[in-house]
């Protein structure tokens, strides 16, 4: 009975420290976005304050996701630190609850709130920043491109082929500078045709003013140049959205379309992964913050407890995106890379606590 006040009494505190660190950094986003925002509109025509100001708002949820680890982190050192100052955790202690059971609260609110984040936040987010993204489309009239370009192989009944393309145009299912190098059923090189668009029709390309080089020929300038496809508007819409501004609930979906027209689905199945794997890895900052916040206060030594768990956090953080990027360009699975951060994370907070309290 007295561990189940006690637990709910943690859990409560622990939940509304973590929210208060939160809204302070979702806060200090929205204001640094907002200067940029107000920076970048210039004398565009429409670009007034208040739309800025909304511009802001919607970008800044899906920014503030992924500061929400160090939100946790942060937020259960204060938390921790502020129990131990009061004498609180020194109190529990003496009643006989070990360190296990007073972590226990903290733990399953940070589980909680990586699901409710995977499972709710996340599509919200991602949602306002497509919104954003195509409001600032019309506001500056720019296309969205990329500087390593997009890369598609496809298949039809002419053979297969391979699609690169600078960036998007201006039309929907559209892309500008496209060179497409086709292949025969047997795998022999066919031809290589240069254009300065093509756009996506019902079961085939229309390239507009392509050069066709064939081996053996001379090179072939005509009006328009039709390319049989498998592919569809959905496929090629997606295959420009970063990882991170695509719904928890679509990533997979997505990952299996990217999967079928022939492009690697390797960050979209990575990203799913890091969401499936939050909840622990919030647990984990937990676990880390205790190993360095629950020294008794009055013997000192609190700059250094909170300089460690900085530290440590950061170094988790260079972890997590060193192993990121490593599953990223193959080298790991999806799921190893999605999921080893935060195991290994908790292995470290579970080894330190068994360490400093039961060792």
């Amino acid at each position: 009975m007295i561990a189940g006040t006690l637990g709910r009494y943690f859990a409560r505190r622990f939940f509304k420290t973590i929210a208060a660190v939160f809204a302070g950094v979702f806060a200090l986003i929205y204001a640094i976005d907002v200067v940029e925002m107000l920076r970048r509109s210039g004398d565009t025509p429409g670009a007034v304050a208040p739309l800025m100001a909304w511009l802001s708002l919607l970008h800044t949820p899906i920014v503030a996701e992924q500061a929400l680890p160090f939100a946790v982190l942060f937020g259960a050192m204060i938390s921790f630190l502020n129990l131990s100052r009061k004498l609180e955790l020194v109190v529990a202690r003496s009643a006989g609850v070990s360190v296990w059971q007073f972590l226990a609260p903290p733990v399953f609110v940070a589980a909680a709130i990586g699901i409710a984040v995977a499972s709710l936040y996340n599509p919200a987010s991602t949602a306002m920043k497509r919104q954003a993204d195509r409001i600032e489309a019309k506001l500056f009239g720019a296309a969205a491109s990329s500087k390593a370009g997009i890369w598609i192989r496809q298949k039809s009944v002419d053979g297969e082929s391979i699609v690169h393309a600078d960036g998007r145009g201006d039309a929907p299912a559209s892309l500008i500078h496209v060179q497409v190098f086709s292949f025969g059923p047997d795998g022999a090189f066919v031809e290589r045709v240069d254009a300065e668009s093509a756009t996506l029709e019902d079961g085939y390309w229309r390239l507009t003013d392509p050069k066709v080089v064939t081996p053996g020929f001379d090179t072939l300038s005509t009006g328009v140049y039709l390319l049989a496809t498998t592919l569809t508007r959905s496929d090629i819409a997606q295959a420009f959205d970063a990882p991170e501004t695509v719904s928890f609930w679509a990533l997979p979906g997505l990952a299996e379309q990217m999967r079928r027209a022939g492009l690697d689905p390797a960050a979209y199945s990575l990203r799913y992964q890091e969401l499936l794997a939050l909840p622990l890895m919030l647990a984990a900052m937990v676990l880390v913050a205790a190993c360095f916040s629950l020294r008794f206060f009055r013997m000192g030594g609190v700059q250094k407890m909170v300089s460690g768990g900085v530290a440590a956090g950061f170094v988790l953080y260079v972890a997590t995106k060193l192993v990121n990027d490593l599953g990223a360009a193959g080298f790991f699975s999806a799921t190893v890379a999605g999921w080893s951060p935060a195991v290994v994370g908790c292995l470290f907070g579970v080894y330190v606590l068994l360490h400093q309290e039961d060792g």
